[in-house]
């Protein structure tokens, strides 16, 4: 009886594109995985600046957002896991978000910049990344 082995790779993201209401990742192998950014709370409570600004992770195994402190595998989103986090933990993540935000209009006397109109579409540049460069 002969058998064959199958060479499987570990699927890469390449690209990320947040939208009003999906997070759409592209993979090296040509898939496009789309979610419902409810998934993802930060992600939903993020700015279009912030939600924007990404970088991959183990060469394309996660990605990561900076300003949200968010983590998301590609495996997961592969299996259709939605965000883990405990609803204490975002809630105690909203707060510091809230009060990081009242200081810096404290600091500047400058209203704090309006969340994203949730009633237009919004989407990430395409290929981008931190600071407008490409998501590596």
């Amino acid at each position: 009886m002969t058998s064959s082995t199958v060479e499987t790779r570990e699927p890469l993201a390449t690209q990320v594109q947040v939208s009003e209401d999906t997070v759409s990742v592209e993979l090296a192998d040509g898939r496009t995985i789309a979610v419902p950014l409810a998934w993802y709370p930060r992600l939903a409570h993020g700015s279009d600046e912030e939600r924007r600004s990404w970088r991959l992770l183990g060469g394309g195994r996660g990605i990561h957002w900076p300003a949200l402190d968010e983590d998301i595998s590609v495996a997961n989103l592969l299996a259709g896991q939605p965000s883990a986090e405990s609803q204490a933990s975002f809630k105690k993540w909203l707060a510091g978000r809230a009060k990081r935000s009242r200081a810096r209009r404290d600091r500047t006397g400058a209203e704090p910049e309006a969340a994203p109109d949730r009633g237009r579409r919004h989407s990430s540049a395409r290929g981008k990344g931190p600071a407008g460069g490409p998501g590596k």
